[in-house]
């Protein structure tokens, strides 16, 4: 803020951060970016509505180069899962797993699910750091 930058700018989630491919595990492909960029930007949206923006130090989503089946249009589908991650950290070595209340996840969830093209999950990702990492790379 001292070099004039606007607060958005300054306490923006770092997103895209090291880079989408961090968050697009296996191989990175065109949708399933697509699905990364839609799916955070849910995500951010219903967390500032939820007055979590600003409370939680780092959110964002994942998706897996995997594949569960779903129903969508009364149909079979084969699409990729969505996870959900919100950390909190005071020193990025140690995080704990943000308890977003179940209701905001559901919004989330349903957003989503028919709003994300080729996604029919949503998961969400309770380890802390240690064992796992803040990211998924």
């Amino acid at each position: 803020m001292a070099l004039g930058l606007p607060r958005s700018m300054v306490f923006r989630q770092p997103f895209p951060g090291p880079g989408l491919g961090v968050r697009c595990i296996g191989a990175i492909t065109r949708d399933r970016l697509e699905a990364v960029r839609e799916s955070d930007a849910i995500l951010r949206e219903e967390f500032a509505k939820a007055g979590l923006e600003g409370k939680v130090w780092q959110y964002f989503t994942v998706v897996p180069d995997v594949k569960s089946v779903g129903v969508r249009d009364h149909k079979r589908s084969f699409e990729w899962p969505v996870v959900l991650r919100a950390v909190n950290t005071v020193d990025a070595m140690t995080a704990t797993v943000e308890r977003v209340p179940y209701e905001v996840l559901e919004i989330i969830t349903h957003r989503i699910t028919h709003e994300v093209k080729g996604v029919n999950r949503v998961l969400y990702d309770l380890t802390p750091k240690p064992a796992g990492t803040i990211e998924w790379e």
